[in-house]
């Protein structure tokens, strides 16, 4: 955004206000670290749009290089000319070294995977494939970023869980049902604004397409799973709770365990609210007060010129 557009949207649309309320317990500077990647997301995720309504093919595939790049070696794309790669690389920097170099492994594979889905979303969009209600729910955990959301909460808790701990049945299925409550619930607020701009990922829009159900019906299909991710987390969360309780029994290294475990899936469910408030407060989904609900107003759509006439 140019200095007047940051000046009139930037506290509206609340990036920053999103992950404060569920990485409760973080170290300042990780918070601010988390917070600005959860802002550089959006501008992201806008930049994939752009690219794909211009027709910037050379341009995104460009980025989706230096991303994979950044992700392995962040310090050497700190003075990125592309100021979306820069700060990229400057949240992945402050990410990294915190736990162990596995934990760092581990972070930057899940988002290799978020690229590339990523990527394979922008494919679809310039074929004008809309995926079937599987594939989608499946590609967009991945754009999601479900597992980076949830490798957060390690280093949040200064704690590096144990692969039989991340590997819990329930613990999974904790994690996945509090992500895909939050994408599922940001593809319902998100459906007048991507139906507008004819988008074509979205639970709902995959509902409509390949179910033959109207508007109203797939926005009630998405509620209903929405609420079916709360039930799925509560029955979870009981079971991670009896092995909380089961740590606690061996000595100060289960205590210390049980008590990282506690803080993660205590985040965990914070995203339930904090994602919910979050979609009513920022004004990336007031649709109703734009001028063009394709557009939104807080973007200069204004094609850069060495980015003109990319089609290929």
């Amino acid at each position: 955004m140019p200095a007047d557009k940051v000046e009139k949207y930037a506290d509206g649309l609340c990036y920053t206000d999103l992950v404060a309320g569920y990485y409760m317990g973080a170290p300042d500077d990780l918070l601010e670290a988390i917070a600005d990647f959860s802002a550089w997301f959006f501008a992201w995720d806008d930049r994939h749009d752009r690219d794909v309504i211009h027709g910037r093919t050379t341009n995104w595939r460009r980025l989706v290089v230096q991303l994979h790049a950044a992700t392995e070696t962040p310090q050497l794309h700190l003075d990125h000319p592309d100021p979306l790669v820069a700060g990229f690389a400057d949240c992945f920097d402050r990410f990294y070294g915190r736990l162990s170099r596995s934990w760092d492994a581990r972070f930057a594979r899940h988002f290799h995977v978020v690229i590339d889905a990523y990527d394979e979303e922008f494919r679809n969009r310039m074929a004008g494939t809309v995926p079937t209600v599987d594939e989608y729910i499946a590609l967009r955990r991945r754009t999601f970023a479900h597992w980076i959301w949830i490798d957060l909460l390690e280093p949040v808790a200064q704690y590096e869980l144990p692969t039989w701990v991340r590997k819990n049945e329930a613990f999974m299925r904790a994690a996945l049902a509090t992500q895909d409550f939050s994408a599922w619930y940001n593809d319902l607020c998100s459906l007048p604004k991507e139906l507008a701009g004819q988008e074509l990922h979205n639970l709902g829009i995959s509902l409509i397409k390949h179910e033959g159900i109207s508007v109203r019906e797939a926005a009630n299909e998405v509620h209903r799973r929405v609420e079916g991710t709360i039930a799925d987390f509560l029955d979870a969360e009981k079971e991670i709770e009896r092995t909380e309780v089961s740590a606690e029994q061996i000595g100060p290294h289960g205590r210390e365990l049980a008590a990282a475990i506690r803080s993660c899936v205590e985040n965990m469910r914070n995203w339930f609210s904090s994602v919910y408030w979050f979609h009513h407060e920022s004004g990336r989904y007031q649709v109703d007060t734009w001028d063009d609900r394709a557009t939104p107003p807080y973007i200069t759509d204004t094609p850069r010129t060495d980015q003109v006439g990319d089609r290929a």
